[in-house]
């Protein structure tokens, strides 16, 4: 039994820890970074303590009935609001070319570069995943062929990766004084990707992240860059040791990420709804105590319900294991995938619903939540 004074020891002294880490000072991994990067960081920090920032996939270029409309977006057509936080991707930048992938729809790396000046004009926040063809066979990113190795300092394809930086750096500066959430070698936990784990080893996986960090950071004097590391839910147990599969150490990375539709509706997991929800919890806690541990910011990198089939996953998933306890709470942005226009990809495949959709009035019970901020209720971030 414990005796009540060694309890009120015991919770002073965990709570104190709390606050602790709490209150570590939110500082880039890079010591140069702008001052409107440090800003955001921080800044996205305090948001964490009040609010999550709603985050969108590709929500300016196009949308399930409509393509490259000046100014759209099917959030904004639903909700009023542009989402907080604007997802794209560099995908083909190693070939030079507009992207060899859907969610590029060939549009010009300029006009990605304009959405971003537009966002942030507005007050949003800018995000860059990395879908990267394969090195070795030149095929997508989904081509499983064994690639890593090649790209480390030495191996046959790294300088043709440094050229690959050359101009990644070159896309990244011209955003000018835009922060932008980095979110490279993502998933990597998994098996669908050419980086992922069984295609290459942990030291080689860890190697290149640092490589890229360093290149960019150190001899391209790229500063407005923040770096997210983003293992995948589905490959993860309940301990908080299987998110370090490959982390690349505290001095690489800015944001604690976690990518999960495994826990939210994915059709692989055949779990009731009820259990899904609460690993769904667990791996929001996890990422929060670990951010806070280590005085990082803790974030639901991707995630999403395809098709929208559920018209109450809004507030009965996603934002019932948002605002499940105090943790999850400190969540500071979340971002579902792309709205696929219909007629160019011939599929359905979205992740918010579009005008007239079932699961539209959800979104909007969602979007009105206090705990949920789009754009049109974003507090200052660059100052």
């Amino acid at each position: 039994m414990i005796k009540p004074k060694t309890l009120i020891i015991a919770l002073s002294a965990s709570a104190a820890i709390l606050a602790s880490a709490q209150a570590k000072e939110l500082t880039p991994l890079d010591p140069d970074a702008t001052q409107q990067t440090k800003a955001l960081y921080q800044n996205l920090g305090k948001v964490a303590k009040n609010a999550t920032l709603f985050g969108h996939q590709a929500s300016l270029a196009y949308g399930y009935s409509w393509f490259a409309e000046e100014g759209r977006s099917d959030v904004k057509d639903v909700t009023g609001s542009y989402p907080a936080v604007y997802g794209w991707d560099v995908s083909g930048i190693e070939n030079g070319d507009k992207g060899m992938w859907a969610d590029n729809y060939k549009f010009g790396w300029a006009e990605k570069v304009r959405w971003a000046k537009e966002a942030y004009a507005r007050g949003g926040v800018v995000t860059y995943a990395w879908h990267k063809g394969n090195p070795v066979t030149g095929k997508s990113f989904y081509d499983k062929t064994p690639a890593l190795h090649t790209l480390v300092p030495g191996g046959e394809h790294h300088e043709a990766f440094k050229a690959t930086l050359d101009r990644l750096a070159a896309f990244f500066h011209e955003h000018g004084e835009v922060p932008i959430i980095f979110r490279p070698w993502h998933e990597h936990n998994g098996d669908w990707f050419w980086w992922g784990k069984g295609l290459c080893t942990e030291e080689d996986y860890i190697t290149v992240w640092r490589f890229t960090v360093d290149y960019l950071k150190n001899e391209k004097d790229v500063h407005n860059v923040l770096y997210a590391f983003s293992p995948d839910r589905s490959r993860m147990g309940d301990e908080q040791g299987a998110y370090f599969y490959a982390y690349p150490g505290d001095e690489y990375v800015d944001i604690i990420g976690i990518d999960n539709y495994w826990d939210v509706g994915h059709p692989g997991n055949k779990k009731s709804k009820k259990k899904r929800l609460a690993a769904f919890v667990r791996s929001l806690e996890t990422v929060v105590d670990i951010a806070n541990e280590k005085g990082k910011i803790a974030a639901l990198t991707e995630t999403g319900l395809d098709t929208q089939h559920d018209p109450t996953w809004w507030t009965e998933v996603m934002l019932a294991g948002i605002n499940a306890n105090e943790k999850t709470r400190q969540i500071a942005y979340l971002q579902v995938w792309r709205n696929a226009t219909r007629a160019v990809e011939g599929r359905d495949h979205f992740y918010t619903p579009y005008v007239g959709h079932p699961a539209a009035p959800d979104f909007i019970k969602f979007k009105e939540d206090e705990s949920i901020h789009f754009e049109d209720e974003l507090p200052e971030l660059y100052e």
